[in-house]
């Protein structure tokens, strides 16, 4: 995923200042999951679980990642697309539901361990955290065909 997120900072990176904080905000949210799986170059032992406090910054920075797609991101590309021609538009429509899709996963997932108890989170909350990060990699690969066929495909 941070390597994808590297090509993509290399590709779109200074094309537009909002794109340019969204793929910041994704690679704060990255960091900070790598950090709570115990990925590479965190560990993190099979028995201790994060803290409480690195749970809610992680569900922080996913709202705040969520929200900028949906309210700053998706409308402007999806309008930038359409002003491309038609079959921009068609794939920007194609892709968006399968984003919102992944939306309700990671709402879900921050409804359930950004106000939990400490004991009540921890028996599935690997399984989910692994859940939400396979649902993430699928939605940054779309974030990124969108805004591909906006600044590859189709550029002026």
């Amino acid at each position: 995923m941070l390597t994808r997120l590297e090509k993509a900072k290399e590709e779109w990176g200074g094309a537009h200042s909002a794109i340019d904080n969204w793929l910041q905000e994704r690679q704060d949210l990255l960091v900070i999951y790598c950090k709570l799986a115990g990925l590479p170059p965190y560990e993190r032992s099979d028995q201790a679980l994060p803290q409480k406090s690195e749970i809610l910054e992680f569900c922080q920075i996913l709202m705040d990642y969520l929200s900028a797609g949906h309210f700053e991101i998706y409308d402007n590309l999806v309008k930038a697309c359409a002003e491309k021609g038609p079959e921009s538009l068609k794939l920007a429509q194609s892709l968006y539901p399968q984003i919102s899709a992944s939306t309700d996963i990671a709402l879900s997932f921050n409804d359930d361990y950004a106000n939990a108890k400490e004991k009540s989170l921890m028996p599935k909350f690997d399984e989910d955290l692994s859940t939400l990060g396979q649902v993430l990699e699928q939605r940054f690969e779309l974030e990124d065909e969108l805004i591909e066929n906006l600044y590859t495909h189709h550029s002026e």
